[in-house]
């Protein structure tokens, strides 16, 4: 760690050390334990350190786990733990539910997703589908554009979104060559794949980590199918896309007349190449028929995991290949949300505020709007991991909002709304790697991300009206 690095951690270590400090009393919150009061230094702890980065984002979560173990758990440091007041101290964490974080069935739904992704790479069946899919949209430039932002979106459904982008954007590497440098066109082309693969990732609960952190909380009565999650989320994917395709045609008019993707390839035809095919394929089907089967889509996960592992289609150094940093973050978010609800902390802040006295849709504008300004300005992922646990208790506790579809109605606008920070080149890892193409400036993507945000957030108000309409929540 450099000099600069260092001098971030200590100025970012310095809210949650006071707040350690303080006295429970002085925090203005009555009844606080001391349980309480060190969960409430641990999330400001979580907060400032996403946001700052000081230190990686995937080590701030494995931070959240150790000092919970160590300061709230049962089985943490003696002299922290122990209290000649029981009342006062409040409940310590079992902290064998602080490390099942580390194998939630929601790791393991995205372990088997990443199983998918390596192997469809390895076995060239991703680049294959682009070359296959891609063909019947022909030369001509917009339709072109329209077949890049279906496949990516697509792709980004069952794959990471980094990685989608990263593909697609190295498909797209020698078309951009082809463009005038006065055509502006080339900026649409460059743009519609990480803004696909944002809104492509909504689709289904795999797509992106902010939907996995949110199957968290959806649970009992509240608990949503991979089914029912895309029956849900594919309308709004395919009107916001759609709204995405005109846009980046309106503000980026394309003057080259004609686009040749020449892409070869042939298909692998080996035994372990068609385990893959079959694999993906059946794993998929199996997510959408959970009905018929019985088998939930963390089950079904450990498919590819299991079959990859036998055939050593995945061996142990594509293992190393893994977006474990991915997995560690969302682990730390479940793990920081396990704390909040077990501790009572996040009832206690719901209770503390008087959101009685607001009206149920002023609370859920509010919410979803702040959720997307912070998913503009840090991690989505890290986003969903600090509001969705207070979101979810605030369903629980808020009998007004039963009449808009209640907690599962807010937790899925609240995720949806994570989704919509595209705007700024660190929002999001495909907003990144088209950045570090050099072929566009921020300002180029702040303007359509901004227009996409904010059509995207009355779509998602219109989705959710639409659903409890038909009784989505019920």
């Amino acid at each position: 760690m450099n000099r600069s690095q260092s001098v971030k951690v200590i100025i970012a270590s310095i809210v949650p050390i006071i707040l350690l400090i303080l006295p429970t009393t002085t925090l203005g919150i009555e009844g606080l334990t001391i349980i309480e009061h060190r969960v409430i230094a641990i999330f400001f702890f979580a907060a400032i350190f996403w946001i700052l980065e000081p230190i990686p984002i995937y080590a701030t979560s494995l931070l959240i786990i150790f000092f919970e173990l160590i300061m709230v758990s049962n089985q943490g440091l003696k002299m922290l733990i122990s209290s000649p007041d029981p009342t006062s101290l409040g409940t310590p964490l079992n902290y064998k539910d602080i490390l099942f974080t580390f194998a939630s069935p929601i790791i393991i739904l995205f372990l088997g997703g990443f199983f998918l992704a390596m192997a469809a790479t390895k076995y060239r069946l991703d680049q294959n589908l682009a070359r296959v899919l891609l063909k019947p949209f022909g030369q001509q430039p917009k339709w072109v554009l329209l077949g890049i932002m279906i496949i990516t979106a697509v792709f980004s459904m069952f794959m990471s979104n980094t990685a989608t982008t990263a593909m697609m954007l190295s498909i797209l590497a020698p078309v951009l060559s082809l463009f005038l440098p006065e055509d502006r066109g080339r900026m649409a082309f460059v743009l519609a794949i990480p803004f696909a693969a944002n809104i492509g990732g909504i689709g289904t609960p795999i797509g992106t980590p902010p939907n996995a952190v949110a199957l968290k909380y959806l649970t009992g009565e509240s608990a949503i199918s991979f089914g029912e999650w895309m029956l849900m989320a594919l309308p709004f994917v395919l009107v916001l896309m759609a709204f995405c395709w005109i846009l980046l045609l309106t503000i980026y008019p394309i003057k080259t007349p004609q686009i040749s993707l020449d892409m070869k390839g042939t298909w692998i035809r080996n035994p372990k190449a068609y385990v893959v095919y079959g694999t993906f394929a059946l794993t998929i089907l199996l997510w959408l028929t959970d009905f018929v089967h019985g088998m939930n889509a963390y089950v079904v996960a450990m498919f590819p995991v299991a079959i990859f592992s036998a055939f050593n289609i995945i061996n142990k150094n594509d293992l190393k290949n893994i977006s474990w940093d991915v997995l560690w973050l969302v682990s730390g978010g479940i793990a920081l949300g396990l704390a909040l609800e077990s501790s009572g902390l996040a009832q206690r802040m719901v209770d503390v505020i008087p959101f009685e006295a607001l009206h149920p849709l002023i609370i859920i504008m509010v919410i979803t709007v702040v959720a997307m300004l912070m998913a503009n300005f840090m991690s989505n992922t890290a986003t969903a991991n600090l509001i969705l646990p207070l979101v979810a208790a605030l369903g629980v506790a808020l009998s007004s909002l039963d009449t808009f579809g209640g907690s599962k109605m807010i937790i899925l606008a609240v995720t949806i709304s994570c989704s919509m920070g595209m705007a700024l080149p660190i929002s999001t890892p495909p907003n990144a790697l088209a950045f570090a193409t050099g072929s566009i400036e921020t300002k180029h993507m702040a303007k359509p991300g901004v227009m996409i945000a904010l059509v995207g957030m009355l779509l998602n108000y219109t989705l959710m009206y639409l659903l409890n309409l038909v009784g989505f929540f019920e």
